[in-house]
């Protein structure tokens, strides 16, 4: 006997990247920002949990997505925030793609996206990335004229890091222009540019961002969706249908706060790229093969050592990195989180002892 609805049985869960308590860990299996988030920060939480959490938040967060708005130089009324941006992913899929034609996704990207399909019972049409893992954009054009629910691509891409130039995105946009493409900008702020500003001249483009990553709040869970505003009252039509209350009033205050504090923002993602070059340089001093990266991690292999007996060894020196058995192509790569230079150091000294 069996109590679930019939499609639970057939959903494959996202599997997310182990959190472990383990003392010493240098943890770069997550991608988390390895420094704390801007100071002003802190204190708005403070000062939101001394008053008021009694009472429901704004279930509309307006100051929140005014302070989104202003940093992008969009229409308030063109912002959305959701419970981190996997969330807003779920909505966006819910609203846009469960068509009975296929939904376009590259075969090398993000996981949690076949997880939401299967959740929501849309057919995934994967599209090979190319040999050097880089998004096939003459594959994705020969769809044209076929029928899509849309396409939904990374950039810069997960877990590759690699990121498309925005003429290439916007190319992506005009191939079924009557069909949402969803940009996914986990790792904009480390390098590539934005979609935001192909949404005047592109309705059918809905970019999707988090604070998680260039603003060092994973903990706090606030993602955003920056659209033409018929596609964000198509999200806001799906939220309030779930849950009209979805960002408490600590996460709206920090996340705020962290969008007033642009000087510190820009210093702490400038340390993380600049300590990510100076990472690959060393990598492939030791003999790894980096694909080039515009996101706060680094995609890796090496030709004489087997990923998943690196990623085993680095662990016994307490050195945590991400490896993905599957999908096979990728096997034999490691994704190493941007962390200090102190736990970059770590994982160089570690990775020199094994290879």
């Amino acid at each position: 006997m069996s109590f679930t609805s019939p499609h639970v049985q057939g959903l494959a869960p996202y599997t997310p990247g182990e959190q472990p308590a383990i003392e010493g860990l240098v943890k770069l299996n997550t991608n988390e920002n390895p420094y704390p988030p801007s100071p002003r920060v802190l204190a708005a939480i403070d000062a939101a949990m001394r008053s008021g959490l009694q009472l429901y938040p704004d279930p509309a967060s307006h100051a929140l997505c005014a302070a989104i708005a202003r940093t992008h130089a969009v229409a308030t009324d063109q912002v959305f925030v959701g419970n981190g941006s996997d969330e807003v992913l779920a909505f966006a899929f819910d609203a846009f793609f469960r068509h009975c034609a296929p939904l376009l996704l590259p075969d090398i990207t993000y996981s949690f996206y076949a997880s939401v399909c299967r959740l929501y019972g849309i057919t995934a049409q994967t599209v090979p990335v190319d040999a050097g893992l880089r998004l096939d954009l003459p594959a994705f054009a020969a769809t044209a004229g076929q029928d899509v629910a849309g396409m939904v691509v990374a950039n810069p891409n997960a877990p590759t890091g690699i990121a498309l130039p925005l003429a290439d995105i916007e190319q992506l946009a005009r191939l079924h222009p009557q069909r949402v493409l969803l940009v996914d900008e986990a790792y904009v702020d480390f390098g590539a540019a934005s979609a935001i500003a192909l949404i005047d001249r592109c309705p059918n483009v809905l970019v999707v961002q988090t604070l998680s990553k260039s603003r060092a709040l994973a903990g706090l869970r606030v993602g955003f969706a920056i659209g033409q505003r018929p596609l964000i009252e198509a999200l806001e039509r799906v939220k309030n249908s779930f849950n009209a209350y979805p960002l408490d009033r600590l996460a709206q205050a920090g996340a705020i706060a962290a969008f007033e504090d642009q000087a510190y923002f820009e210093q702490q993602r400038q340390a993380v790229m600049h300590t990510r070059e100076g990472l690959l340089l060393q990598l492939e001093d030791l003999g790894f093969e980096v694909l080039p990266s515009q996101a706060n991690f680094l995609f890796v292999r090496h030709p004489a050592h087997d990923a998943a007996a690196l990623a085993t060894g680095l662990r016994a020196h307490k050195v945590l990195v991400r490896h993905f058995a599957q999908p096979l192509r990728i096997a034999q790569y490691l994704r190493i989180s941007i962390g200090t230079p102190a736990q970059c150091e770590r994982l160089l000294q570690a990775l020199a002892a094994i290879v």
